[in-house]
């Protein structure tokens, strides 16, 4: 489908927030769509943008009523965002895939036995089956650099904790639903967590300070502790 084809629905998200939604129906084309979009707004933003925040299938738009021009500065900005819309074509770039690797031992993965008892499985068919996927960066969000990862197996979805840790680990790995993500950085969370990853997703000092970017890909490989700890001090210190 060209993407200049799509069908979405604007809605006034307050006096200056537009949220676009792109239909309940998740993919990859139309994740892709909706980021790019976004540069565009980024690249050649209409008088009052401010902010465009994309998710699985909405991009909230933000801008300054009063910067916008017009008498009515909802519907202006409406008209500008289908004209960047418009202007689309079909992405035809290669993203790039990062490989992490993920120390799946018991001190790390502090749920990985919740999860395979809930599901019916082994710890080691969770193991396997979380790094048989090749998962899509479908945004960042919740705390800096943190991937939201799409293509996780069915078969190991699992609900968040109902009482989310005071602190989660900065690296660790997690499920929530049929989603899987990284901890960048220590925070609360309430992910179930099954191993932890000795690289670093976000490097505050770095021109680009987040590893991932939306549209990567991510493939997930199991090392020991000993090579986690080994890589760890290596990336770390």
């Amino acid at each position: 489908m060209n993407p200049t084809q799509k069908q979405f629905s604007f809605f006034p998200l307050s006096e200056s927030s537009i949220l676009i939604d792109f239909g309940e129906e998740i993919s990859i084309e139309k994740n892709m769509y909706i980021h790019q979009l976004t540069e565009v707004l980024n690249a050649e933003p209409f008088p009052g943008f401010t902010e465009a925040v994309p998710a699985y299938t909405t991009l909230t738009v933000y801008y300054d009523p009063l910067a916008v021009g017009s008498s009515n500065p909802f519907q202006h900005a409406c008209t500008r965002i289908e004209h960047a819309a418009s202007t689309l074509r079909p992405d035809n770039s290669e993203s790039k895939t990062v490989e992490l690797p993920v120390c799946y031992d018991q001190e790390f993965a502090l749920d990985i036995e919740g999860v395979a008892n809930q599901n019916g499985l082994s710890v080691k068919e969770v193991i396997e089956k979380h790094t048989g996927q090749l998962y899509h960066v479908y945004f960042i969000g919740f705390a800096p650099g943190f991937p939201f990862l799409g293509g996780l197996d069915p078969e190991i979805a699992t609900p968040r904790k109902q009482s989310p840790r005071r602190k989660t680990p900065a690296g660790s790995v997690g499920i929530a639903g049929k989603q899987t993500g990284v901890y960048p950085i220590d925070t609360p969370g309430g992910w179930q967590i099954i191993g932890r990853t000795p690289r670093q997703l976000l490097r505050l000092n770095d021109r680009n300070p987040s590893l991932l970017q939306p549209g990567d890909k991510v493939r997930f490989y199991p090392i020991s502790k000993q090579e986690y700890l080994r890589q760890e001090e290596a990336e770390w210190h």
